[in-house]
This record gives structure tokens, C-alpha cells and sequence, in this order.
């Protein structure tokens, strides 16, 4: 077995190359992944314009991606349940499981974690867009043969928004809005749904993005681009009682403040700018909302990769375009033309 990958790392703003790595020898209590498919994600393309997510910074050469499966190639040690050969979706999060947030069943929150493909400490943790790649056996979840590794890839991303969802509790026949209409906020919408959630609507500056959101199952749609009167309008005619606010920018969370009905729930999930910005925040108190912040996950990626698996939700309906990893550049540059792409994926050999 070969110790070379070919990876897909970051070098510094819109500095991406595909390079070759030397994974050493495979280390006692690891298993060595080969490359089945990756989804990118918006901190991955963050990375890629900024060198920089929120306020994590690239200080050295960063392996992107984290939302990842692939074939097991090879064990080095117990592996309960894995052999060589296996196929099978890789949770990018490897938890301690010893500090007080894992004891508290809130691992998300880990004060060791190791997470692929993030710069959030130094060393860098190096992440999964790669032709072979590293993780723990407890990072790896079989999948059966029917589920495209495209599909299991994005068990990642379903399982930050079943987690984001969880945030605002029992959501059980309650009005939502959702605020930003990329993979995110689709996804979001569609485990709002799976979780039992009323009407549901849209909100974004695009119109393609919104008739996509249309496609899938939004009730509703808004387009903000002119400004928030609209979103306005559409909240006096629906209340809503839960905001889930996946855009990522200062406007977007004014929007959510303003949108939401005294006494309701605001869940942040987009990754805002690093640093502070203003912030209609005394509405939080005059409204008596519940702001919520949610990161990551923790067991729903379990949930997750058996919604999928089941067929539950349809995570290829998001994938609008595909590249090989050799091409994972490119792939990245595609997922920003929002009017070619919704959700883009890196296929394996």
C-alpha cells in the first residue's frame, strides 16, 4: 500500500493546489480511508478566498474538507465492526470523550477535538479532500452498497442542520423562516421538515437559489436583495415562530431579530465574519427571544447517516454539480457561481 495522496491544500488566499503528501506509515489505532467522495462545504470555500473561516486563520499548508467518505484500505489495530473493504461515511470529528462537555453529552463542544480540515488550532488538522487519508475507527460509519458515496459524504452537513434544528426544541407544527438559501439553509429546511416543522419559508438575495428552495418544499419564498420591506411584509401576513439564520452576514441577523414573533427563537447557523458588527440586539430583550448559537454536532451524524441510508432525506437533491478530486480546485471555484451550482461534490476514482 502506497503511504502518497494526492491532496487538495491551501496555501493562502485563492492559493489551492492539488500536491502530493507523504501519509507516513499508517499508525497503531487508525485506519487508513481511500478517497470516495467529498462535498465542499462554505467554511472550505471561506478557506479558499480568505485563508480564513470566522476566525479561524491558515498559518500553514491546510488539507481542505471535512465532509468525507470513502473505502476502508487498511487497519492498523482493534477495529470492532470494520474490515478492509468496507465503505463508509468518515465523521470528520474525533472527540475526546474524557473532558467535561463530552461527559455533559455535548462533544461538539470538545475542548480536544480533532476536526478535519480546520485551522482552528496549531498544528493545522488536516482535512479529508485527499486520495488516502487518516482517521479513527470510531470515525468511520458503514454504510450499505446501495448509498452513492456522494450521498454519504453529506451526512456531514445534514447532521450540523438536524443539530441546528434540535437547537429550537419541539419545532412540531411551528412556523419557520429560514434565512439563506444555500446548502445550509436548503438542508436546513429539509430536516425542519423531517423534524415536523409547519410552514416553512425562504429567504435570500437570489432567485435561482430561491426557485431551488421552491423545488424542494419551501412554502414560501422572499427576495431580500432590495431590502428587508418584503421580508417585512411576508412575516406580517405569516408569523413565524423560529428563525434559523443560515446566511452568515450582519444583515442576515438583523433580519432574523426583526422577523421573528415576540416570544419566538433564533438559532445562528451561518458562520458570521470574525470580529463584531451592530446588532439590533435590545430587540432580543423587547421581544423576549430565545437566541440560540449552534455548532457542528455531536450523535446526529449517527442520525444522519441513517436518514440517508433509509432514504429519509434525499441528500443528492441538493447536488448540483461534481468534479474529480483531481479537479478539486476547480470544484471549489464552481461551488461559488451561484448560478451554476447549489451543492458540488468531489468524486473519487
Amino acid at each position: 500500500m502506497t503511504n502518497k495522496a494526492l491532496a487538495a491544500t491551501l496555501f493562502g488566499p485563492e492559493d489551492l493546489r492539488m500536491i502530493e503528501r507523504d501519509l507516513g506509515d499508517l499508525q497503531p489505532g487508525f485506519v487508513r480511508i481511500a478517497f470516495g467522495a467529498g462535498g465542499v462545504c462554505g467554511s472550505d470555500m471561506h478557506y479558499f478566498k480568505h485563508a480564513r473561516t470566522g476566525d479561524f486563520v491558515v498559518t500553514s499548508p491546510l488539507v481542505l474538507g471535512h465532509e468525507i467518505a470513502g473505502t476502508v484500505a487498511a487497519i492498523n489495530g482493534p477495529a470492532p465492526g470494520l474490515k478492509v473493504g468496507d465503505r463508509v461515511a468518515v465523521n470528520p470529528s474525533r472527540w475526546c470523550g474524557q473532558c467535561g462537555y463530552c461527559k455533559q453529552g455535548r462533544p461538539n463542544l470538545c475542548e480536544a477535538i480533532y476536526f478535519m480540515g480546520s485551522a482552528s488550532k496549531t498544528p493545522h488538522m488536516q482535512g479529508g479532500f485527499s486520495s488516502r487519508f487518516d482517521a479513527v475507527p470510531a470515525q468511520c460509519i458503514k454504510i450499505p452498497d446501495h448509498v452513492p458515496f456522494e450521498a454519504a459524504a453529506l451526512a456531514e452537513p445534514l447532521a450540523v442542520c438536524l443539530h441546528a434544528v434540535g437547537r429550537a426544541g419541539d419545532i412540531t407544527g411551528k412556523s419557520v423562516l429560514v434565512i439563506g438559501a444555500g446548502p445550509i439553509g436548503l438542508i436546513t429546511m429539509m430536516a425542519a421538515r423531517q423534524k415536523g416543522a409547519g410552514r416553512v419559508m425562504m429567504a435570500d438575495i437570489a432567485d435561482g437559489a430561491l426557485a431551488y428552495a421552491s423545488k424542494l418544499g419551501a412554502d414560501q419564498t422572499v427576495n431580500v436583495a432590495a431590502g428587508a420591506e418584503a421580508l417585512a411584509a411576508a412575516v406580517r401576513a405569516n408569523p413565524v415562530d423560529v428563525v434559523y439564520e443560515a446566511s452568515g452576514s450582519p444583515a442576515g441577523v438583523a433580519s432574523a431579530i426583526a422577523s421573528v414573533k415576540r416570544g419566538g427563537t433564533i438559532v445562528q447557523i451561518g458562520n458570521l465574519p470574525g470580529g463584531s458588527f451592530p446588532a439590533p440586539v435590545n430587540a432580543v430583550m423587547a421581544k423576549e427571544i430565545d437566541f440560540f448559537g449552534t455548532f457542528r454536532f455531536s450523535h446526529e451524524y449517527f442520525d444522519a447517516v441513517e436518514m440517508i441510508a433509509t432514504g429519509a432525506i434525499d441528500m443528492l437533491s441538493v447536488v448540483t454539480g461534481a468534479r474529480p478530486l483531481a479537479e478539486a480546485v476547480d470544484a471549489v471555484k464552481l461551488a461559488f457561481d451561484r448560478s451554476r451550482s447549489v451543492k458540488v461534490v468531489i468524486k473519487g476514482a
